[in-house]
């Protein structure tokens, strides 16, 4: 087998309730990652890892594997993304699953397309990488960032204060949706972000952290606007 996909769900979410299986403009948000990744064309495997019994009924639902439950260790608010998909891979490969390439993808991300993805995968091939993820440029310099001490307002970078922001290079964040990865090169790096990570650029109306209902409400209003896009 050649790609697996992981959508890594656990049940525990604190700002939002319930966040991975709550409604997003009609459907569980979590359907959105699992239904983009099976109709990909990408994946061998598409698989959910969680602790929670009813994100596991409703991934199934939407046609996602469930193989295993995850574990208690991997499910905690401290645990970080690499340090599940490590546990998931080594899981998989006693069930007799082993693959060369994985993509971690998160289950509150309703922006991946299979474009997204299929260029994502073609750019960790053929130059590669061993991971590769979206990036956004940032809507305003960050070399103009300030900082707020005792009351008092200041530059972080006060060499910037005067220069034009269209003369600032353009930075980029992580666009919080999924990672592709080179299994073998992430078994032993055990990172997500390496020396020799690609990545590709998406704008703004594509990206989205949904952290709040604010966040919710904003991402739905995005995803509408780029229905009419489309």
């Amino acid at each position: 087998m050649a790609n697996v996909a992981i959508i890594t769900a656990r049940g525990g979410s604190k700002r939002i309730p319930r966040k991975n299986i709550k409604a997003f403009l009609g459907k569980p948000i979590i359907s959105y990652s699992i239904e983009t990744a099976l109709n990909s064309g990408l994946f061998d495997y598409v698989m959910v890892s969680t602790d929670d019994d009813e994100i596991a009924e409703v991934a199934k639902k939407y046609g996602a594997q469930v193989p295993f439950v995850r574990s208690q260790q991997t499910s905690d608010d401290y645990t970080g993304t690499a340090d599940v998909v490590i546990e998931v891979l080594h899981d998989l490969k006693k069930i007799g699953k082993e693959f060369i390439n994985a993509c971690c993808i998160y289950p509150t991300a309703p922006f991946i397309s299979k474009q997204t993805l299929n260029d994502s995968f073609s750019l960790l091939v053929n130059e590669k990488f061993d991971s590769v993820f979206p990036v956004c440029p940032f809507s305003y310099p960050i070399q103009r960032a300030l900082e707020i001490n005792e009351s008092k307002t200041t530059m972080v970078w006060e060499e910037n204060l005067t220069k034009r922001s269209q003369d600032l290079e353009t930075r980029y964040h992580d666009a919080g949706q999924f990672y592709w990865l080179n299994i073998q090169s992430f078994l032993s790096a055990k990172k997500l972000f390496t020396q020799n990570t690609g990545s590709i650029v998406l704008d703004e109306l594509q990206v989205q952290d949904i952290d709040n209902e604010t966040d919710w409400k904003l991402a739905e209003l995005k995803y509408n606007l780029l229905q009419l896009k489309n």
